[in-house]
């Protein structure tokens, strides 16, 4: 339960895989990449769909494509996973430079806040501000699935503002589960996404970067540059295929999983361990450090409990705990983790007493 990129490919997507028509994408000759490339797009209400081998490289393409030129900005959440668990890539191997405004709790941020970090493209001294940046769901804000009214407004915004909006959609289709909705809803007022297939959907490898066919030409000399192309890529692309046909309505399982454990953590927890709003599979709580910590309950969880269940969690912040829900947890899996939890957690309150 560390994270929802553990999962293994289903006898029936390794079949999938053994199966595919490949060629080579390098010359981009490859068919079964073509129909991936073009389902999602299609799905995503874009013209276009490139194959990439992970999101992060998804989402260094993205932000490159956009910011062209030198000199360019970014715009984007304190909180999102370009800025926090990308190495800076967009400066480092682009020279794009980011400036970030305070994610809220549901991984939204102020559209005030946005505005009044525009720069004025006719100062010299500043960069040009050249697009916004969003994350849906948002991972470090607790999987929260951001609200469709808000993203219509900043849609609007940046449109009014001549900015780009992109999103980073590693976790798109947990959000368009969860709302009900198709991931073309959501992104509706975005120019551009980058969608993970390698979590939710349990594929070995792999996003699909979406957008207009001009920006996709201009990503592909980019994936080459980056190392990003490969030979006979459709047997990866196959998984992709499957996943998408098979796989994205059982995404609500994780989600019940998430909200059924986060129940428990607060029936128990006393208040020295809280979960705040759950919207997809990601669970965050936070750990009372006058009475543990979280590398403490981290460990706890590991240890075999009277079961024999060990859990394998993460420490997400300070005092923080994150625990992630897959395809591979079943409901007696998921049964077993919740009750585990829910025994270590009032082992931790019980030895207060």
């Amino acid at each position: 339960m560390r994270s929802d990129t553990v999962t293994r490919p289903s006898p029936a997507m390794v079949v999938a895989m053994s199966e595919a028509q490949v060629g080579d994408d390098v010359f981009r000759d490859d068919p079964t990449v073509f129909m991936l490339e073009q389902k999602v797009a299609d799905m995503a209400g874009k013209e276009a769909g490139l194959f990439v081998p992970s999101g992060t490289m998804g989402n260094l393409i993205c932000v490159l494509t956009h910011c062209w030129g030198r000199g360019c900005e970014v715009l984007l959440g304190d909180k999102s996973h370009i800025v926090l668990y990308e190495q800076g890539g967009i400066s480092q191997l682009g020279g794009v430079h980011s400036r970030t405004v305070k994610n809220n709790q549901d991984g939204t941020f102020s559209l005030e806040e946005l505005v009044s970090k525009i720069r004025d493209s006719e100062d010299t001294h500043c960069p040009v501000t050249q697009l916004v940046a969003i994350e849906n769901s948002h991972n470090k804000c607790g999987g929260r699935a951001l609200p469709m009214d808000w993203l219509e407004r900043l849609g609007a915004l940046c449109k009014e503002k001549g900015l780009a909006l992109h999103c980073d959609g590693a976790r798109l289709f947990n959000t368009a589960v969860s709302q009900g909705v198709g991931i073309g809803d959501l992104l509706k007022h975005c120019d551009t996404s980058s969608i993970c297939l390698s979590k939710g959907l349990g594929c070995p490898v792999g996003s699909v970067i979406v957008g207009p066919t001009d920006f996709i030409q201009k990503a592909l000399r980019l994936r080459k540059v980056l190392g990003g192309a490969m030979r006979q890529v459709g047997y990866l692309a196959a998984a992709g295929l499957y996943a998408l046909e098979h796989q994205i309505t059982q995404l609500e399982k994780d989600h019940r999983h998430a909200i059924s454990i986060a129940q428990e953590i607060n029936r128990v927890g006393n208040g020295r361990f809280v979960v705040g709003d759950v919207d997809t599979n990601i669970v965050v709580f936070s750990v009372d450090l006058k009475l543990t910590t979280p590398d403490h309950v981290v460990e706890l969880l590991e240890q075999p409990g009277d079961t024999g269940v060990q859990v394998l969690s993460g420490v997400w912040t300070q005092n923080e705990v994150r625990v992630v829900f897959h395809r591979d947890i079943s409901d007696s899996m998921a049964e077993s983790a919740t009750n585990h939890v829910s025994n270590v957690l009032k082992k931790l309150l019980g030895s207060q007493d």
